[in-house]
């Protein structure tokens, strides 16, 4: 790619493919719209991505992504403090909220189980939602992690750790694909998943994690 870009476009490429998704081809276009179509956007965005690097941050009671201590969902003395709704990540907050079915408080994974990849309880702010947990306020933790081998996994740990502390666990199901990501699932779907969740019990994976 160096002997036909220059330095700086190639470098401007390159980044652009950290973004999920986004290849070489993608990139490329990307980097000729905002140079050649939009340099003005393109200073907003490069300002942007600068500012929210430095200032955004895990909400210290969540792990949501905030510039504040708090986010808005656990500053929000409205929200159902007796509800802590689990998920993989920020998308998954959103997605739940466009739903309209749940005012409860969250709890952002920021990922799933994942041994092979090095992400483990530590890796998932367990230690954090342990001391949530001990804080004797919260009833029900529902688990809306995705419907797959490592977000079930995920969620079995995260309910047997609820369980200890004799907290009811319970999983979104109806209408959620098998390998669905929350995410890209529609609102009206998503609704009838969380009105149908189910007791999550202890079956002999847990056991073994517990």
């Amino acid at each position: 790619m160096a002997e036909f870009y220059s330095p700086l476009l190639e470098q401007l490429i390159k980044a652009l493919q950290c973004l999920p998704g986004v290849g070489a081809k993608s990139a490329q276009r990307m980097a000729f719209y905002l140079l050649d179509k939009d340099r003005d956007g393109a200073l907003r965005l490069a300002e942007s991505l600068q500012e929210a690097s430095r200032l955004v941050h895990h909400c210290d009671r969540c792990r949501m992504l905030t510039e504040q201590s708090l986010c808005n969902f656990c500053a929000n003395n409205r929200r159902d403090d007796t509800k802590l709704c689990v998920v993989e990540s920020p998308a998954d907050v959103l997605a739940i909220e466009q739903s309209g079915a749940y005012i409860g408080l969250y709890f952002v994974l920021m990922g799933h189980l994942s041994p092979i990849d090095g992400i483990g309880p530590v890796e998932l702010g367990l230690d954090l939602f342990e001391s949530r947990l001990q804080e004797g306020l919260i009833s029900e933790v529902v688990l809306a992690t995705s419907v797959t081998v490592e977000g079930d996994t995920t969620a079995q740990l995260v309910a047997a750790m609820a369980k200890r502390h004799k907290i009811h666990a319970s999983r979104i199901a109806y209408g959620v694909p098998v390998g669905g990501e929350l995410e890209f699932i529609d609102g009206g779907t998503l609704s009838r998943a969380l009105a149908g969740r189910r007791e999550m019990g202890l079956d002999e994976t847990e056991k073994e994690i517990t």
